[in-house]
């Protein structure tokens, strides 16, 4: 029995980890890599694996570095079951459909300016295809996954139906216990329940992207939310917000609704652009049953995600409309690392304008975008054309929906003190300054701790 690491290790994107058993091999995840266009693209288009040849793939969310490349896989030979939650996979009809749109379209758009052009890593086509291979689980069901493999999913308080995975992997007689993290959200956040430690391992692969600091409080950014908004209304500007179009704009809109409720920022038009963002929020008025009950918003509103000041644009020409329209705004657009949708056009638009504010409210891996803009470099490179920084850069990392140092050592020491013996823990999901110094700690407090590279192989 043994893991090979084949994605997200010693870098944030393109997770994917392959559990072999005997004769048998799983993949947990399969990501699409981001950041500089030309590696990422070599990246994405090279698998470390026959796809034929995998049993079957066990996906711990719908985050496009989680997802992103399974209709890849699929439109190349890999004809088995992908195991989800019921609402990771209804996230992944439309987030996998979007993501292979904005490809289409961006190819499109850069055949038009005579520019390089990236072809698309699969299309809408391939989709359909796609959905039909995965399969939905509730949490706390085991599930037979492959000849020697057993699942089952844990809740992992990161997005809508993210989850842990427990895998049980039997080979000779000899049954070993493996956690996968996947993605760890943060305890408090808001609309979604708390992470659950799942109950002992033998081997844990455990994310690592902010284990070298501490995110501010929770409760801070709404009053911080707050006062952005209405000081860039106040000089007759627009904040931009490239969100995550799952999980991340939903909460934004959240805590919007609330301050909208309590009259703590004026009354201007809030947009929502995008459609993925749309079938988002769609999905998850569908999903109650994962909400926290706890919060009063949720127990007071039938709709939280809709109010007088939201809008929800699908159509291009009201997105277009929007960069001529004057008058303060907030316009939030993915992508969450503004590598690509229309919150590039904003940003060629707006970007050069003093009087507007971009608010980065996530994780920027590096050599993206949205890293640059929270380096505040001088000027953008957007869309192919050159764009002065000029407006104000604010950074709220307490809407991360990944636990930071703190919460990652809760979440792992709840894991260990459920079990036999301590375990084995093998950080990916960070980059090596967060890896390494979580490591660091977590050595001195007793753990076993490894960061593998790309194409390291660990026994269980």
């Amino acid at each position: 029995m043994h893991v090979t690491f084949s994605g997200a290790a010693r870098e944030v994107t393109g997770s994917c980890h392959l559990v072999t058993v005997g004769e048998h091999t799983i993949a947990l995840d399969c990501g699409m890599f981001q950041g500089r266009r030309a590696e990422s693209r070599e990246k994405n288009a090279r698998l470390p694996f026959p796809p034929e040849q995998l049993s079957g793939i066990v996906l711990s969310h719908a985050h496009i570095d989680h997802a992103g490349r399974l209709p890849f896989l699929t439109s190349r030979g890999f004809t088995g079951t992908i195991w989800a939650t019921a609402a990771t996979r209804d996230l992944c009809a439309i987030m996998l459909a979007d993501s292979a749109h904005i490809q289409e379209k961006d190819a499109e758009f850069l055949r038009r300016k005579h520019r390089e052009v990236a072809e698309p890593l699969y299309t809408q086509a391939d989709i359909g295809p796609l959905m039909q291979q995965m399969v939905g689980q509730p949490y706390g069901r085991t599930f037979p996954v492959a000849p020697g493999i057993r699942a089952s999913f844990i809740d992992a308080g990161h997005i809508l139906g993210s989850a842990s995975v427990i895998l049980e992997c039997t080979e000779a007689n000899t049954t070993r216990r493996l956690v996968f993290s996947g993605d760890i959200g943060r305890w408090g956040l808001p609309i979604i329940r708390d992470p659950q430690p799942p109950e002992g391992a033998d081997f844990v692969i455990m994310e690592s992207t902010y284990g070298d600091r501490d995110h501010p409080p929770f409760s801070d950014m709404r009053e911080r939310l707050a006062t952005i908004v209405r000081e860039t209304a106040a000089k007759g500007g627009r904040v931009l917000i490239p969100a995550f179009a799952v999980g991340r704009v939903q909460e934004v809109v959240y805590d919007l609704h609330v301050l909208a409720r309590e009259k703590r920022i004026p009354a201007i038009p809030i947009y929502i652009d995008s459609p993925l963002a749309v079938d988002a929020t769609t999905v998850f008025a569908m999903h109650p049953e994962v909400f926290d009950r706890t919060e009063r918003l949720v127990q007071t509103v039938q709709d939280i995600f809709r109010f007088e000041l939201v809008h929800y644009t699908r159509d291009v020409s009201d997105s277009k409309a929007l960069n001529l329209q004057r008058g303060p705004m907030v316009v939030i657009a993915p992508s969450g690392m503004a590598e690509a949708g229309r919150i590039l056009h904003h940003l060629r638009s707006s970007a050069s304008d003093p009087r507007n504010t971009i608010l980065i409210v996530g994780f920027q891996a590096e050599h993206t975008l949205g890293r640059r803009i929270v380096e505040r470099r001088p000027a953008l490179r957007v869309l192919g054309e050159d764009v002065p920084l000029r407006a104000r850069v604010e950074v709220l990392n307490g809407y991360s929906a990944h636990a930071d140092r703190g919460e990652l050592n809760k979440w792992i020491d709840a894991v260990r003190a459920t079990s036999d013996r301590s375990p084995p823990v093998h950080l990916v999901h960070g980059e090596p300054p967060s890896q390494d110094a979580l490591a660091s700690q977590m050595r001195q407090g007793g753990y076993d701790v490894h960061v593998p590279a790309a194409g390291d192989r660990a026994s269980l």
